[in-house]
């Protein structure tokens, strides 16, 4: 079992948060060491010192320092302002924005309303021993960056429960959660069992006095003694949902690559999946590191979009969820990626799942956006909007689902914030036939954000009579939020990853 960087890589990187600057958006792309980041590009550097410029001159008007502003709710505007700046008019927000708190102030209370689901979170169990796969704190100390020792950002405690608690219900929007997992062909390297997870559920929906978070149960198709598992799972775990890598291993090429289309190996786990209720598979594809040809040789094609069509149009009663939209991750410069999509019209993979109604005849294949619209946001805004446009087209809006893959990339608001703001540029939307996607509380978004989501999980948004359950902002997770920002805790702005080192 290798490590998800190998020797040569880690003397690349540096963990996140000491060598990026904590900005209310990353300015440079955030591995969770699946893969190996770019370095900074120019034009990120541009758009960072821009960040610093905004800040100085706001934070002088409002009586902050640059480190204080950049806290603020003005800081965030400041942040999507300079964005345009260099990139181009791509998020909706006005000048004023970053140094009147009060605009700031009257836009959180017209968002205030709005339900966010984030269908992809992590955290790690506690006796999780494996130092290497964190890539931060104790490992990267003791491997490339001793200098965190120093500075005393060596705990793990970053990707454990309580923190997973803080970044998500506490420091950002999100009001609902589906934690997930991975596997490996090591067991002893998954992240957390799928026993622990549904624990983990229990225990904040007991704590919360209603339904905030959701599980997965993850399949290992092939391994050993995988569908007793999933009978167990059916029987004991009860999950909301099924996770699965048809690579086998994310991190390294695995003994068990498998696909969905294998009519002897998964046609009977769909049909025990119909049969108990839980008809929803959550797929990992795409995000391969640059070199997926040579380091993945032979099972790199596991994780394109090849099988998911005939899997779809054979099993009509199961929902296929497609994570990270099976986007391959452009790591080579932004600009690279953004002028083939300008020669072909095309995203690689991405727009292979997008066809995949059309093709095939189906309305079962759902896209997810973890991982991948936090890194397209950040290394090239109109190739964010030119993904987020390529799947709606596709797939239509209905079948685009939020989720951030927190909290490796530490809390998720960055991310609610980018896609609030986020529209797709009136050139892009005459040449590629791409809807607008509106304001921050337009039906576009609010489907993406929840409405899909919510539908699709059978969740009430307004606790029914007979339910017993109070209404979402009426629990106590909702209570203790509102005593927690009445306190004025600010956001770390931390990521919890690796960046290329200077």
């Amino acid at each position: 079992m290798s490590t998800w960087l190998s020797e040569r890589e880690q003397r690349l990187v540096a963990g996140a948060e000491v060598a990026s600057a904590a900005l209310p958006i990353p300015t440079q792309i955030v591995s969770n060491g699946e893969y190996l980041p770019p370095p900074q590009s120019a034009t990120q550097k541009k758009v960072e010192a821009r960040i610093n410029e905004l800040a100085d001159v706001n934070g002088k008007h409002l009586g902050l320092s640059r480190r204080q502003f950049l806290h603020t709710s003005c800081g965030m505007a400041a942040a999507f302002l300079a964005m345009n700046d260099i990139y181009g008019n791509v998020f909706q927000v006005a000048s004023a924005e970053a140094r009147e708190p009060e605009l700031m102030l009257a836009r959180a209370q017209s968002l205030a309303d709005q339900f966010i689901f984030d269908v992809q979170t992590h955290f790690v169990r506690d006796d999780f021993d494996h130092k290497e796969l964190l890539g931060l704190g104790e490992f990267a100390s003791q491997h490339w960056n001793p200098k965190m020792k120093e500075e005393g950002v060596s705990s793990l405690a970053r990707y454990k429960f309580q923190n997973y608690v803080k970044e998500i219900y506490y420091d950002s929007d999100t009001n609902m959660a589906l934690l997930s997992g991975a596997p490996f062909d090591d067991p002893s390297w998954w992240l957390l069992s799928n026993e622990q997870i549904v624990k983990a559920r229990e225990l904040i929906n007991d704590f919360a006095g209603s339904r905030r978070l959701l599980a997965h149960s993850v399949i290992t198709p092939k391994q050993p003694g995988w569908m007793d598992e999933v009978d167990k799972a059916i029987a004991v775990y009860k999950p909301d949902s099924w996770k699965s890598y048809t690579i086998g291993d994310p991190l390294a090429p695995s003994k068990f690559p498998w696909r969905l289309d294998d009519e002897q190996l998964m046609y009977p786990f769909y049909e025990k999946a119909v049969k108990a209720g839980i008809n929803t598979l959550c797929v990992h594809k795409g995000l391969l590191p640059p070199d997926y040809e040579k380091s993945f040789a032979g099972v790199w094609e596991y994780a394109t979009a090849w099988d998911i069509g005939k899997a779809a149009k054979d099993w009509p009663q199961m929902n296929f969820v497609i994570y990270h939209s099976a986007l391959r991750p452009f790591l080579e410069l932004p600009d690279k990626a953004w002028a083939e999509f300008e020669q072909t019209g095309r995203i690689q993979w991405a727009t292979d799942l997008a066809e995949i109604p059309q093709k095939f005849g189906v309305t079962n294949v759902y896209a997810e956006l973890g991982t991948s619209f936090a890194n397209s946001a950040v290394a090239h805004p109109k190739f964010c909007a030119a993904l987020v446009g390529t799947l709606i087209k596709g797939m239509g809006v209905d079948h685009v689902m939020w989720g951030t893959d927190s909290v490796w990339y530490g809390s998720p608001q960055w991310q609610i914030e980018a896609l609030r703001r986020l529209e797709i540029p009136e050139d892009m939307q005459k040449k590629y036939a791409f809807a607008p996607l509106g304001d921050a509380n337009s039906a576009t978004k609010q489907q993406i954000f929840a409405g899909n989501a919510t539908r699709f999980y059978k969740i009430k948004l307004k606790a029914a009579d007979n339910t017993g359950m109070p209404a979402y902002s009426e629990d106590r997770l909702a209570a203790l939020k509102n005593e927690y920002t009445q306190a004025a805790k600010q956001p770390s702005n931390l990521r919890y990853g690796y960046v290329r080192a200077a």
